[in-house]
């Protein structure tokens, strides 16, 4: 039960806002049995609480008494705090209306008699707490019923004696406190009330004791623990206490702060016979340990020696300690002079006694470095702190821990030593090492691996905190059991080497590379970590790698990471978030990605995290919520932060939103402080939990006008682009398959017998394009001859003669049309004429128009006296540029010879 009532007083402490069952008149809260009365300025105690509590706070309150009848009504209770109050009186009859009490609390009153009867019906009572009263003096045996307390504190009041009864009592006994007392002498008398007991704690410290009278601790039963802190004692006191000691079943001595300035073999002899395995020495100024100062102490396993000013720790300082365990020497050596005369000193073997030692704390010294043979012989030490205990540690050789290579050490701080460089092979004698600290020093230098060279089992490096470190493919190639790196802060470089630095960290679970400033990384990087579950990356530059702009499109760093649990990317500067960055990452627990610039989510990229525990979206540039987007994240989330953001407070921005928060169990935080509307400006510093969206649930007609009309205008645009881009696919495709089934050819109404079929017309600048494109057309189809004037004219005939008759012999004329026709005069004169004329009298459509250039509507009337709109549009034909579409122009052109001549 001593255990326990720190943890009442805890729970009535934190009792939450929210009441289950409040008194009208004292605001009580009552919870769970328990009522918390405290802080009120009651005067009496209130009498309409639940009569079933078992547990009331009274504490901090204006009580002059506790009168026995206010408490008829809570007979169930067992716990009572009345601390803090100015009760000065305690009437024997409290405990007769409390039958069930067993936590009795007055510390902080007036109380300053206690009678005989005081407690006559406490018997159930296992702590009683008088802690700062008044109390002078015991007389009578007030405590003599209480046959089942386990604590007593009677710590800060006014005793001049131990003596708390005059026969034995209290057999049940673990704690008595009588700290802060005006005790002077230690009495054997004064403590023969105890003979029956069994103490595990005497707390006698802050008391002027100048004498422990002979006997006076063999009066006790067994006393286990016993402490004299802050007590002024001196190095013969210190001795004479030892012998009052000696037989006695003292395992647990604490001697704090007692101006112990000095040991010698003589100090501890009394504790000889004893089996002490706790011994604290700590903050005395100590300065001096003689050889064999702890020759007597064979069973001791926590030392404390921390907060000394030991001089000089000479070989046998430590002998006979060899069932040492622990042994704490944190700030235990001068650090007032920087003479190198007036330094510290150990000798090399120092430690070679403590052959058990597990645990060593050497932290926060002022050692010049580690000699040779400073820890040889700590055969059992597994774990040591080196915490800023160096002067000039600058560099680690693989010299340096050789002392240290018979040692199974696990774990070895070396934080704060201002550490410059790390040589290879620094740690090759520890092969054990599972946790190297290297954390806040001064390391600056490129990683080669050698620096790891021996370290087999580690799984821990800390790097964080350093001046800056330099990466390769090979950093850590030689740890493949590393299981946590922490690079925080260290001013990282070559990170985006390749291969990564981290490849052949496969069992890799956390890393950290915070505030290091990181702008290039690779998607390589963390490939092939599959078992990383904790990856810190807060705080550096990695916006560029989201971007659609960047020229290699987003760099998906984070793919193949299935098991990460926790990813940290706050403070990056991120303005965009690509929608596939977190697919695959199915066992996110926690993403921190606040201190952005984000505003615009693509729908799917939280879809995969429907584990998602704690989502942090702090500032950033955040205006609209959607279920589409957030929905699959929000779904199983315990804590949501998107403070700070500036929200539009309307019904498509944020109606979901709105509808959630006010619905949901997830804790969000100064919700209505720290989620205010930006836009529109009527809702500019309005909380987001308040707006209301009755108004938007007649939204979704609009919606659905809006979805069709977007859907018919984008379907319109994408058939415009369609068709102009791909238009004469389109219809090269219709038309083949069109005559596929009807023919090339129509059949005139009249029969037409013609020798060509078509008479091209050119200018002789154009003869050598002429010849290359319709002689192939020829040799392909054999049934398609083509009058060509440097083949066909007849010799000699005169060439207009030739022209007519050719016109005549063709059943279509085709014009190549160039810059060079329009400027040839016999073209222009008698060719274009003749053709013309003959499709006039003859009422034919036997035209064609090949446009080999862009020639305007208005160079072609003013050279030939011809427009397009005299024609059919299958019949006027553009050369391609494409040379895909080459294909299709002939097929046009096929059309075209193949089409009536008659006009309808």
């Amino acid at each position: 039960m001593s255990q326990s009532s720190p943890y009442i007083y805890s729970f009535l402490g934190l009792l939450p806002f929210w009441i289950l069952c409040t008194s009208s008149t004292n605001k009580c809260v009552v919870r769970h049995e328990a009522a918390d009365c405290s802080h009120l300025k009651l005067t009496q105690v209130p009498d309409d609480l639940p009569a079933n509590i078992t547990v009331l706070n009274l504490t901090h309150n204006q009580l002059r008494r506790l009168p026995p009848d206010n408490f008829t009504r809570y007979s169930q209770l067992t716990t009572l705090d009345g601390g803090f109050n100015s009760i000065s009186k305690l009437e024997p009859e409290l405990c007769q209306k409390l039958p069930l009490l067993e936590i009795l609390n007055l510390e902080h009153n007036e109380l300053s008699r206690l009678s005989e009867r005081t407690f006559i019906f406490c018997v159930n009572l296992m702590e009683l707490h008088l802690r700062s009263n008044s109390i002078q003096k015991i007389e009578n045996d007030p405590f003599q019923n209480l046959k089942n307390l386990i604590k007593l504190d009677l710590s800060h009041n006014g005793l001049s004696s131990t003596k708390l009864g005059s026969q034995p009592q209290l057999e049940n006994l673990q704690e008595l406190l009588l700290s802060n007392n005006k005790i002077n002498i230690l009495r054997r008398e004064g403590l023969d009330f105890l003979g029956n007991s069994s103490l595990k704690k005497l707390e006698l410290s802050s008391n002027p004791i100048k004498e422990f009278s002979p006997g006076c601790f063999h009066a006790i039963g067994k006393l286990f623990g016993l402490s004299l802190n802050n007590a002024q004692l001196n190095p013969n006191l210190t001795e004479q206490l030892c012998l009052e000691l000696s037989n006695t079943s003292i395992q647990n001595l604490s001697l704090s702060n007692t101006q112990l300035y000095r040991t010698s073999n003589m100090t501890f002899v009394g504790l000889k016979h004893t089996n002490l395995t706790v011994l604290d020495l700590s903050h005395n100024n100590l300065n001096v340990i003689d050889n064999g100062s702890f020759v007597w102490l064979p069973h001791l396993e926590y030392f404390f020696l921390g907060y000394n000013n030991i001089e000089h720790l000479f070989s046998h300082s430590f002998y006979g300690l060899l069932s040492v365990r622990y042994l704490d020497l944190r700030r235990s050596f001068t650090k007032q002079s920087t003479a190198l005369a007036s330094r510290p000193k150990i000798d090399d073997f120092s430690f070679q006694w403590l052959k058990r030692l597990e645990y060593l704390n050497m932290g926060d010294n002022n050692f010049p470095g580690i000699k040779s043979n400073m820890f040889t012989g700590l055969i059992k030490l597994k774990h040591l702190s080196l915490s800023d205990s160096f002067t000039s540690l600058r560099t680690l050789t693989n010299e340096t821990f050789l002392s240290l290579a018979q040692s199974p050490l696990v774990t070895l701080n070396l934080t704060k030593n201002k550490i410059s460089k790390i040589e290879s092979d620094a740690f090759s004698c520890l092969g054990h090492l599972q946790v190297l600290d290297l954390g806040l020093n001064e390391i600056g230098q490129e990683l080669t691996g050698q620096e790891w060279r021996g370290l087999g089992n580690i799984i821990e490096i800390y790097l964080s905190y350093n001046k800056y470190l330099q990466l390769t493919p090979g950093s850590f190639a030689l740890v493949p059991s590393l299981q946590r790196l922490m690079l925080r802060r260290v001013a990282l470089r070559n990170v985006d080497s390749s291969p990564s630095p981290f490849h052949s960290l496969r069992h890799l679970v956390i890393l950290d590379l915070s505030n290091n400033n990181i702008a290039n990384i690779n998607d390589k990087l963390l490939e092939g970590l599959e078992k990383l579950e904790i990856l810190e990356l807060q705080h550096n530059n990695l916006a560029r790698l989201w971007k659609r702009a960047n020229p290699s499109g987003p760099v998906y760093f984070l793919k193949g990471l299935s098991r990460l649990h926790i990813l940290n990317l706050e403070s990056n500067g991120f303005d965009e978030i690509p929608a596939e960055v977190f697919k695959g990452l199915s066992e996110l627990k926690s993403i921190d990605l606040g201190l952005n610039n984000l505003n615009i989510f693509p729908l799917s990229v939280f879809d995969d995290q429907a584990s998602l525990k704690s989502l942090n979206l702090q500032k950033n540039l955040i205006t609209s919520v959607e279920k589409d987007v957030f929905g699959p994240a929000f779904r199983n989330l315990s804590n949501l932060d998107m403070s700070f953001n500036p929200f539009d407070c309307t019904c498509e921005s944020i109606a979901w939103f709105v509808n959630w928060i006010n619905s949901t169990h997830t804790n969000i935080s100064d919700l209505s402080s720290h989620y205010l509307c930006n836009t529109p400006p009527q809702y500019h510093g309005f909380p987001v939990m308040l707006f209301d969206i009755s108004a938007c649930k007649d939204s979704a007609p609009f919606e659905l006008f809006f979805i069709i009309n977007t859907s018919i205008l984008l379907i319109f645009i994408f058939t415009v682009l369609l068709i102009h881009f791909e238009g004469w696919r389109i219809s090269f495709y219709w038309n083949v398959s069109v005559h596929r089934v009807l023919g090339f050819k129509e059949i005139d109404r009249q029969p037409e017998q013609f020798e060509y079929a078509a008479y091209i017309i050119h200018a002789y600048k154009d003869r050598d394009w002429v010849w290359e494109n319709f002689s192939p057309m020829e040799e392909k189809d054999q049934t398609l001859r083509f009058c060509l004037e440097e083949r066909d004219f007849e010799a000699g005939v005169l060439e207009l003669e030739s022209i007519v008759n050719s016109i005549k012999r063709s059943r279509k004329t085709i014009f190549v049309i160039t810059q060079h026709l329009l400027k040839d005069p016999l073209c222009k004169r008698f060719k274009v004429h003749q053709a013309v004329q003959q499709a006039v009298e003859q009422n034919l459509d036997s035209i064609i128009l090949i446009f080999l250039e862009d020639i305007p509507d208005y160079k072609l009337n003013h050279a030939l006296c011809l427009r397009r709109g005299m024609f059919k549009s299958h019949c006027i034909l553009n050369w391609p540029v494409q040379k895909e579409r080459v294909n299709a122009f002939h097929h046009k052109l096929q059309v075209a010879l193949g089409s009536r001549n008659s006009i309808h």
